[in-house]
């Protein structure tokens, strides 16, 4: 099943928090995070179906109107994405390992769900914004070949929104690195 995710970025804690509140009383919407984000900024991240992200993400940007610093909806994410969103990513097998950092969380998402659209990569971790300072990271593991093409097209992504931070790839990491992350 295809799912959409929903991020919205606030100005402020406490209108975070009753955003989030909102946004889960408006639609049938699954709550992935909502957590200050940066020092007094707030981000909220929401999946299920298109058409209940999209009214979610709606009600909060028009009620939050004066709040909201930025506010995404995307379609068709793909569930590799969806449960690193979640945290609960099985263990990716261990190859070439390759990392696309990005400005924003939503940017983040976008650029991991492309990048598993277009190779055979699996995500490794996913993390968006808490201790990154607002930032995103996704960490791809897959053959070098396959790891190459992701990253590129992931941070070619990002990079044409002006929103990527940097990109590697690491053909073969050494064993204390794996451990370490």
């Amino acid at each position: 099943m295809f799912r959409s995710v929903g991020v919205i970025e606030l100005k402020n804690v406490p209108k975070g928090v009753e955003a989030t509140d909102d946004a889960l009383k408006s639609a049938g919407v699954e709550l992935v995070s909502a957590h200050p984000s940066c020092p007094g900024k707030y981000e909220i991240i929401l999946t299920g179906s298109i058409s209940n992200v999209t009214a979610s993400v709606n009600h909060v940007t028009e009620k939050f109107e004066n709040y909201v610093i930025d506010s995404s909806v995307m379609g068709r994410i793909d569930e590799q994405v969806i449960t690193a969103l979640f945290g609960t990513q099985k263990e990716a097998k261990k190859g070439a390992l390759g990392l696309i950092e990005t400005f924003s969380a939503a940017s983040c998402i976008k650029a991991s769900d492309l990048a598993v659209k277009t190779a055979r990569v699996e995500i490794f971790d996913l993390r968006v914004s808490r201790g990154l300072g607002g930032k995103g990271v996704v960490l791809l593991t897959g053959e070098v070949g396959d790891v190459t093409a992701a990253v590129e097209a992931g941070a070619n992504y990002a990079k044409g929104l002006g929103m990527l931070s940097a990109s590697s790839v690491i053909p073969a990491p050494h064993a204390d690195l794996w451990d370490q992350l």
